[in-house]
């Protein structure tokens, strides 16, 4: 679960602007959620940006740059552990992302109730 909180964190904080915007929110039906500012994203864009070697702008070639593989990796970490993803694109003026993951709580999982999957949108 390291892993998806730290590609979530650092994709949020590489991607922000300057003097941009990052909020981090949890709550106790298991939801966290992770919005930072940046360039505005077309809403069509974004289930793309789940996939791997996918980014939203043209390769710069710039030392630490990624490789586009930050999301793809949170969605499928997400996957394994029965969590459900939503990625929306933030509108303008501030733009940017907003993942939100929602984690099956414990009384879920003991009656068999679980949320899976992968949205964009």
């Amino acid at each position: 679960m390291g892993h998806l909180v730290r590609n979530l964190l650092t994709n949020a904080v590489r991607h922000n602007r300057a003097g941009g915007r990052l909020t981090l929110a949890t709550s106790a039906e298991g939801e966290l959620t992770v919005s930072n500012t940046c360039p505005v994203i077309d809403p069509a864009d974004v289930p793309r940006l789940l996939e791997p070697f996918r980014r939203s702008a043209e390769r710069q070639h710039t030392a630490g740059e990624g490789a586009g593989l930050g999301l793809s990796i949170v969605a499928s970490i997400a996957r394994a552990h029965g969590a459900e993803l939503t990625a929306r694109a933030n509108p303008a003026p501030d733009g940017g992302l907003t993942i939100r993951l929602r984690f099956p709580v414990a009384d879920a999982r003991r009656h068999g109730q679980r949320s899976a999957g992968v949205k964009g949108g």
